[in-house]
């Protein structure tokens, strides 16, 4: 049998200590509950004189019943902008809903503290609908006030992180972009007779590309280029650029014969990188000579894709190299020589692989060797400057499908009826 008092489904009930407990607790007044309660309670009349007031937020307050009690106003305990937040908002709102909830607000306590809190009020009324007084529960948010100026200072520590990152971002773009120039040609040289444009698409302004080109005089007659693409990209890409650019320049001043030029390199790379960190590049290198009225143009490729003549006539020759290996990957490279003649009108294009292996469509398809032939022969004939323009179009409009370096030479002479000579970058 159950004990009187002690039921099964009472609180406590088969639980040994917890009837005594529950018990005790059922003795507490609604008076001592009030007092003694977690959270600040206060009523007051219409005009906000405060009639009753908890033991509770009298503590958190420093004040006495008798300081407070017909002697103060709710506004009386709120710091100025508080007040004024009371008058212009508060209260005018509590008047019209009728209630109040999650008001954040700070008292002021006896020692000119500032207690940060939380408002809950609601206007009780008559069976007529008449205001009577206003019922406040009050919430310490000492520790939720931590909480949020934790967060403040977190949010703007992040902030000053990012505007810090962006900076450094923007300086080391700006570096980058020092870096870039340094390994191209300030401009191209303005040679006689002779027309020629150049332009670097940089894919990512936070990435050193390995691309280059470079056009010089050797003579009175005879003209050097060359264009390529190292492996890789950064900081190494950039200094296996430079490398690549100077040893072309000596060798082609040193010997005319563009196959030669690039075993000069293909050894240069090999004693530069060894064992585990093998480096090599794609390039054609040429040399032009001035015979009348035409360019004598021999060149050699390193597995680099093959230059497009655009003739005057409105052809596109495409200048095979097929077999030219790749530049510093093997001892015994073997590289493929070509030759053509340019009349006036003509014009010779190479480029990087860049372009070609552009992603474009929808189902990102490879734009491809035919691709660019055709478009190719829908200029021509045309002057290199403008062939360049076409083609910095092009890659405009290939947006995120670019995702690679693209460096552009055209080299042409004058049509006949044009005998103005220019040089463009």
């Amino acid at each position: 049998m159950n004990r009187a008092g002690s039921g099964p489904d009472e609180p406590g009930a088969g639980v040994p200590g917890t009837h005594a407990a529950f018990s005790a607790l059922l003795e507490d007044s609604a008076e001592e509950l009030y007092e003694s309660a977690p959270c600040g309670y206060l009523s007051t009349l219409l005009d906000g004189t405060i009639a009753k007031i908890n033991a509770t937020l009298l503590g958190w307050l420093g004040l006495s019943r008798a300081d407070v009690v017909g002697r103060m106003r709710f506004s009386d305990l709120l710091t100025v902008g508080g007040k004024l937040y009371h008058e212009t908002h508060f209260a005018p709102l509590l008047r019209i809903q009728g209630h109040l909830g999650g008001i954040a607000l700070e008292l002021k306590t006896a020692t000119g503290s500032r207690l940060p809190v939380l408002l809950t009020s609601t206007l009780k009324k008559s069976h007529d609908g008449e205001p009577l007084l206003i019922r406040t529960t009050v919430f310490d948010a000492t520790d939720r006030r931590a909480y949020e100026q934790e967060l403040l200072r977190a949010r703007r520590a992040a902030e000053e992180a990012h505007r810090q990152a962006e900076a450094d971002r923007e300086r080391l773009r700006e570096t980058l972009q020092v870096l870039q120039r340094s390994l191209l040609p300030e401009t191209l040289p303005d040679i006689p007779g002779v027309r020629a444009a150049c332009h670097y698409h940089t894919a990512s302004a936070m990435q050193l590309g390995g691309d280059f080109y470079d056009l010089f005089a050797l003579d009175d007659t005879r003209t050097a280029f060359f264009l390529g693409d190292v492996c890789g990209k950064g900081p190494q890409a950039a200094a296996l650029t430079s490398l690549t650019r100077y040893t072309l320049r000596t060798a082609l001043l040193h010997d005319v014969d563009p196959v030669a030029d690039l075993a000069v390199l293909n050894t240069a790379l090999l004693d530069r990188y060894t064992g585990d960190d093998p480096r090599y590049c794609t390039a054609v290198v040429g040399v032009m000579d001035r015979v009348g009225d035409t360019l004598e143009v021999r060149l050699a490729s390193g597995g680099h894709p093959p230059a497009l003549v655009l003739r005057a006539d409105g052809r596109v020759d495409t200048l095979a190299t097929a077999g030219g290996m790749l530049v510093g990957a093997f001892p015994s490279a073997r590289f493929a020589p070509a030759h053509t003649t340019l009349q006036p009108g003509d014009t010779l294009l190479l480029y990087t692989d860049g372009l070609t292996e552009a992603r474009v469509g929808p189902h990102h398809e490879m734009y491809g060797d035919e691709a660019l032939e055709s478009f190719a022969a829908g200029l021509a004939p045309t002057a290199p400057h403008d062939l360049v323009d076409a083609l910095k179009d092009l890659l405009r409009g290939f947006g995120d499908g670019l995702d690679d370096d693209t460096a552009l030479l055209a080299i042409g002479l004058p049509a006949r009826t044009d005998t103005g000579s220019r040089s463009a970058r």
